[in-house]
């Protein structure tokens, strides 16, 4: 076709149609100018300059310059699909990350004449060669730029933010977002997700920066410190759940997932990762509209590129675990343990010497708390401590430990509680009570705390306070509609309306003695116990494990094979490792056994606190000498 047929097409002169195609159209309207180009591109017409080789003169193509095509298939279609209806041709080139090919690539496209370029930076110093464009008269729209002032880029902030806020939505406060080295992504999706904890006036941490890179931070999601993460990349979230398979981890129950998923190619069945779609496919398309209008002078304003960010599916979403398990209220003693390793325990008109001693927070209501938090369990503590400097203490461990302490007061009147504790080589301790603040836990300090007990599951509960309390707080467990555990130390007797409360009963073979000791055998004292009330009664009987009497099983639980160090602790080990994994769901039998796990790794060492084992730990070794049991 010539340029008189164009013109007659057009309705307008052969000058006219060669300022325009030749880009000397500054006089010359945009409605003129679009309904000419788009004559022109039709039909193909080469206007006589471009076989001069004259600069000026348009090409219709278009150059694409990337710093790298590794991952950006979707991207390249949206620009050649967009390209191709407006009339374009396309020049790809990648760069290869390398500032020296990336320069190559540019002296090639200035070299071909075309009319605009849609330019990945390989870095910040790349935008020093833009001069070779601006010479060629050579149009530019650079994308995911930094330090390019109009530098278009998909919003990956506002997706980290979006991802951040689903898992919010489901009952998240303990987040994660999995991220990449080195990636521009990562850090735009680590900002959003910063923005979105801000929001909802969520702290945020450096620990919650999980690079793929490390693995130092798997603990945290074992441990439940954490229940939902951000990944910015798909293959991460698929190593991820790699791993997780390996320790018999599950999503979304332990742990939900959410992914920017980057391509097609990606959108598979399994494993099912709520995702959400990279739009790399629109970006290229607003790219190519963008370097078109410049290249036809009918620019609008800059304005930033925007798609709504919907979530694909919902199969690696859940509550958050501490959620599902239900939250463990402990009532009970707190006191400084202080500890004194002899050779002997003491007996009437002995003395016995030491040379090793501990001073660790302690007390029944402490130790079960910080067991059943370090097995990953969302726990509230109420108790009462005095004004004093071991106050401090006992609330600085309380926190370590992810405790929740609202419910634990200073006493003006009494010092906090002490247990003097002499441990024997066996690992045979005995222990003497200063009962302190302990002894002014009273009705109304419970009463007072009713909130806590919502949304509960089990109420954990011991007699080193007094009784009155006890029972208000086992009847607003059951209020609550929460199990209520209780373990007797040092009495003779029990309410009878306590015992009524009481769901699962646990005293070790001498305090079955004293509180039924017209009752002969372990086995008649817990049917005994049951007859008072007790749903469910275990009686622990040290190394030679427990007897368990419940509506589902009845028999002898044997023990974990463990060496004793310091057996203080063992109840309290037990009780918060079955309140724990009855909440998980596992049956009466199998959370027994594996509490009887937990309480062997605390009598294996000092103390009780330091002594008590994480759920990773614990997981680990059953995984490793009795994988059925952890199976529900």
């Amino acid at each position: 076709m010539t340029i008189k047929e164009i013109a007659q097409l057009a309705g307008v002169s052969i000058s006219t149609v060669s300022k325009i195609v030749n880009n000397k159209d500054k006089n010359i309207g945009p409605e003129t100018r679009n309904r000419v180009l788009k004559i022109v591109k039709d039909y193909h017409y080469t206007p006589y300059s471009t076989v001069k080789n004259n600069p000026e003169a348009k090409t219709f193509i278009l150059g694409l310059l990337l710093k790298s095509m590794g991952k950006t298939s979707q991207l390249i279609n949206g620009i050649i699909t967009e390209a191709q209806k407006s009339g374009y041709s396309i020049l790809i080139n990648d760069s290869l990350d390398s500032p020296e090919h990336e320069l190559k690539n540019i002296t090639s496209l200035c070299k071909n004449h075309v009319d605009g370029v849609i330019w990945e930076p390989v870095n910040g110093d790349s935008l020093d060669h833009r001069h070779y464009f601006e010479e060629q008269g050579i149009e530019v729209c650079c994308i995911n730029s930094r330090k390019y002032p109009l530098s278009y880029s998909i919003d990956f902030t506002g997706m980290g933010y979006a991802a951040a806020e689903i898992l919010v939505q489901h009952g998240h406060t303990k987040l994660g977002c999995l991220t990449k080295q080195n990636s521009l992504r990562s850090e735009m999706v680590l900002d959003g997700f910063k923005k979105c904890l801000f929001v909802h006036g969520i702290p945020y941490s450096s620990p919650m920066d999980l690079s793929i890179e490390s693995e130092d931070w798997y603990n945290a999601i074992l441990t439940h410190t954490l229940t939902g993460i951000v990944s910015t990349h798909y293959a991460s979230a698929l190593i991820l759940l790699e791993h997780l398979s390996k320790l018999k981890f599950h999503v979304p129950s332990d742990l939900s997932l959410i992914s920017l998923r980057d391509d097609a190619r990606e959108n598979i069945a399994f494993p099912g990762i709520s995702s959400l779609r990279i739009p790399y496919c629109e970006f290229g398309a607003f790219a190519c509209r963008r370097i078109i209008e410049k290249c036809e002078k009918r620019e609008e304003e800059f304005s930033a590129f925007h798609v709504d960010f919907p979530l694909e599916n919902t199969q690696s979403l859940g509550l958050p675990f501490t959620s599902q398990t239900r939250k463990i209220v402990v009532v009970g003693s707190v006191n400084i343990d202080v500890t004194l390793n002899v050779d002997e325990l003491p007996q009437p008109g002995r003395t016995v010497s030491t040379s090793r001693h501990s001073v660790i927070p302690g007390g029944k209501g402490a130790n079960q708390a910080v067991g059943a938090a370090k097995l990953g369990n969302e726990v509230s503590l109420i108790g009462k401590v005095g004004s004093d400097y071991d106050s401090n203490i006992i609330y600085t461990c309380m926190e370590e430990n992810q405790v929740d302490v609202q419910g634990l007061k200073r006493d003006a009147n009494r010092e906090t509680g002490k247990a003097y504790i002499h441990v024997q080589n066996d690992g045979e301790s005995m222990i003497t009570i200063l009962t302190g603040a302990n002894q002014n836990l009273y009705p109304e300090d419970i009463i007072a705390y009713e909130k806590v007990f919502e949304h509960s599951g089990y109420c954990l509960l011991q007699t080193e306070v007094p009784e009155a309390a006890i029972e208000t707080a086992a009847r607003l467990a059951k209020k609550y509609g929460a199990k209520n555990i209780l373990k007797p130390a040092a009495m003779k007797s029990i309410r009878p309306s306590l015992m009524k409360l009481i769901d699962i009963f646990v005293p070790n073979h001498k305090e079955a003695e004293l509180l039924c000791p017209d009752i002969p055998g372990v086995e008649g004292k817990a049917a005994e116990f049951i007859r008072q009330g007790a749903e469910t009664v275990i009686i622990t009987l040290g190394h030679s494990g427990c007897y368990l009497k419940a509506p589902s099983f009845q028999g002898y639980l044997p023990a974990s094979p463990f060496p004793p160090v310091d057996t203080t602790g063992a109840a309290d080990a037990f009780i918060a490792a079955l309140s724990a994994y009855l909440s998980s769901g596992y049956s009466m039998e199998a959370s027994a056994r594996i509490a009887a796990y937990a309480a062997g790794f605390c009598v294996s060492r000092q103390g009780v606190i330091p002594a008590l084992i994480d759920r990773n730990s614990l997981e680990t070794y059953i995984n490793r000498v009795e994988p059925e049991l952890l199976k529900r």
